[in-house]
């Protein structure tokens, strides 16, 4: 009866500290107490080194070091601010002045106005692009990605580097310990021995003793010269050209940019390699980081940084304020659909006042516990009119937004809990038309190799794939 007592005391330690630190998400508490439940005190040591809230660790927020404040003054000074809404291309944001504030005050990355900007569609289109760009390095060369291996794509990014590194070229890179531990040494060394400078972000071992593993640097970043950028869902693989036939075709989004908004990518890269090398940007470098640009372009673009090194959840917000405001169409592409509870309500709401909201999710995912989990949210939603597509052609891995002529994302974010609040995240918003309209052109074509999921037989799916889908749910905050 003594340990029973005693067990039990333990337990309600246990859950009585989950509620303590997680009453402000409580689909995450929820999922954290059925872990504990399951797996009693195993779940609690996982959830004491997964679980850490990365943002109150102050050491590593950027905002009270003065070279950032520095940097933030030499871009303020050099790029064209849209700091008024007549600003803004035509007339569509002359009736969203609250979206327009919200857009302008959502982080440190404002819009901008002079840009120049490309989609590009799938991974060969893509890495053609990067390789060109990077070839033409005299100054710098900045590279980040989620996920980098060694293989026949990845070693051609590594002749690259290797070269301009030899050229004189700076060559700075940094790749997620988690997302591209598969690296091998050999690969790395070669890097090494040729002077470009490699760190990986939060490497496994060190994130778990420092109590950070669960919070994943998932952007990809490109910066040349600080002049040219690229920002999307493509990480550096032989399976992002499809050569991988377990997946088969990889449908993917990339955007290459020019002008001030490659202030911001450079910033976030910056900011990135700090918490990943330990090394500070020294002021006489600003000016060679940040260089004046000839302004050939008027497009508005701004990027939007997320992570739990920030104090807002930009890229969150950003998509409930964009979705809140539309008023005919909300398409979206992702290939993991985990929408928070105000996103959720979001939708419905949109498609219960008569929006067209479309969403394309993979027929067949790389996940499938976060494919279970994504299937548990869309029976409401289709019976409030949202439409949602599976992409049969392979793998759809975009992560793509287009609400009404206003704006379109293009971005390293899913449409998942862990995007908006877990991993290190970038977004491109656009709002040119061209933009505009060219990604909703691929989304159409998108739509030609995607089955809609009818609401009737979606409903009379089996029993048991709706308790798994509610299990998924369930854990669906931690995914």
């Amino acid at each position: 009866m003594f340990w029973l007592v005693i067990i039990l005391v333990v337990f309600i330690f246990q859950a009585a500290t989950i509620l303590l630190f997680e009453f402000r998400n409580p689909a995450k508490a929820v999922a954290w107490l059925f872990i504990l439940f399951c797996v009693p005190l195993v779940g609690f040591v996982v959830y004491y080194f997964v679980a850490q809230d990365y943002s109150k660790r102050k050491k590593l927020r950027k905002g009270g070091s003065r070279i950032f404040r520095e940097m933030r003054e030499t871009i303020w000074k050099q790029a064209h601010i849209v700091d008024d809404i007549a600003q803004m291309p035509g007339d569509r944001y002359d009736h969203q002045h609250r979206l327009f504030n919200l857009l302008s005050h959502l982080s440190e990355s404002p819009i901008t106005g002079c840009n120049r900007s490309k989609v590009l569609t799938n991974g060969e289109e893509a890495f053609a692009a990067m390789l060109r760009e990077m070839e033409k390095a005299e100054h710098h060369l900045h590279v980040e990605f989620y996920i980098f291996r060694d293989d026949v794509i990845g070693t051609r990014f590594q002749d690259v580097m290797i070269r301009k590194a030899q050229e004189g070229v700076k060559v700075r890179f940094i790749c997620d310990g988690l997302g591209s531990h598969n690296m091998s040494w050999s690969f790395i060394r070669k890097l090494y021995d040729a002077g470009v400078e490699f760190h990986f972000f939060l490497p496994p071992l060190i994130a778990t003793i420092d109590r950070r593993v669960n919070y994943r640097n998932h952007r990809k970043i490109v910066v040349v010269d600080g002049k040219v950028g690229f920002v999307g869902g493509i990480n550096v693989g032989d399976d992002y050209l499809g050569q991988y036939p377990k997946v088969g075709f990889w449908r993917d989004t990339h955007v290459q940019i020019e002008g001030d908004a490659v202030y911001f990518l450079q910033s976030t890269f910056l900011n990135d390699w700090k918490l990943a090398s330990g090394k500070r940007i020294t002021e006489p470098q600003l000016a060679e980081l940040f260089p004046p640009h000839i302004c050939s372009g008027g497009e508005r673009i701004q990027i939007l940084a997320s992570g739990p090194d920030q104090d807002w959840d930009a890229i969150q917000e950003m998509c409930f304020g964009a979705i809140s405001v539309a008023c005919e169409r909300i398409y979206i592409t992702t290939p993991y659909f985990i929408p928070d509870p105000a996103l959720y309500e979001a939708l419905k709401t949109a498609a219960v006042s008569g929006v067209d909201v479309r969403i394309i999710i993979p027929y067949e995912s790389d996940s499938k516990l976060v494919h279970l989990a994504s299937l548990s949210y869309l029976e409401e939603l289709l019976r409030a009119g949202v439409k949602f597509y599976q992409y049969r052609k392979g793998f759809v891995h975009a992560k793509v937004m287009i609400v009404d002529e206003l704006l379109a994302t293009v971005g390293t974010a899913n449409m998942d809990m862990r995007s908006f609040f877990c991993n290190f995240e970038l977004t491109a918003v656009l709002f040119e038309s061209s933009s505009i309209h060219r990604l909703l052109e691929d989304f159409e074509r998108d739509l030609e190799e995607c089955s809609q999921i009818d609401t009737q037989q979606f409903q009379h799916r089996s029993r048991w794939q709706k308790g798994a889908e509610m299990l998924s749910r369930m854990l669906s905050p931690l995914l």
